[in-house]
């Protein structure tokens, strides 16, 4: 049985901090589903290719959960923690430790699962309408969210060599 190392609770803590707050600093109101367009992607994208699918999962879903019950839209609490965890999820599980294509690969279909989760619920909160207003923000938030996660991503790594263990699971030398 393998056990959670300390290290990984507070990145995933520290993480989902972060996501909280990108989430929260910009906020631009979508009067048709009652949402906003937000940073919260870069966030989201940077745990799940910096520290992998179970950090991105916690990370994404948890972090924009809370900022959406901090920010006053506690209506999209449980929306946005399926479509952002999910969304972290298969961005490390795709991109973590995958090289160009891998990142590319989970760029993509952790934003395009965030987004089929969004025009879902609000198809069915808000009408087929109200969901389809709202696609080109979220395909502009998913897209932000590589365009500066995946540099970040670099940036950080070149900073940083270190930050490629974080998160890891443990090797049978250190159990």
């Amino acid at each position: 049985m393998s056990r959670i190392r300390p290290a990984t609770i507070a990145i995933a803590a520290m993480m989902t901090a972060i996501a909280a707050v990108f989430t929260l600093i910009v906020r631009v109101p979508i009067p048709a589903t009652q949402g906003y367009f937000h940073f919260g992607d870069v966030a989201v994208f940077f745990a799940g290719f910096a520290f992998g699918p179970l950090i991105g999962l916690i990370a994404g879903g948890i972090g924009t959960g809370l900022a959406d019950v901090l920010g006053g839209f506690a209506f999209y609490a449980p929306i946005s923690l399926l479509a952002h965890g999910v969304q972290g999820l298969l961005a490390g599980l795709l991109g973590h430790d995958r090289g160009p294509r891998g990142l590319a690969l989970g760029w993509l279909s952790g934003g395009l699962a965030m987004m089929g989760v969004y025009f879902a619920a609000q198809a069915i909160a808000f009408g087929i309408g109200s969901a389809v207003v709202e696609m080109p923000f979220n395909l502009l938030q998913m897209a932000g969210g590589g365009l500066i996660g995946v540099p970040l991503l670099y940036l950080v790594r070149r900073a940083y060599p270190p930050i490629l263990q974080m998160g890891q699971r443990p090797t049978w030398r250190e159990e």
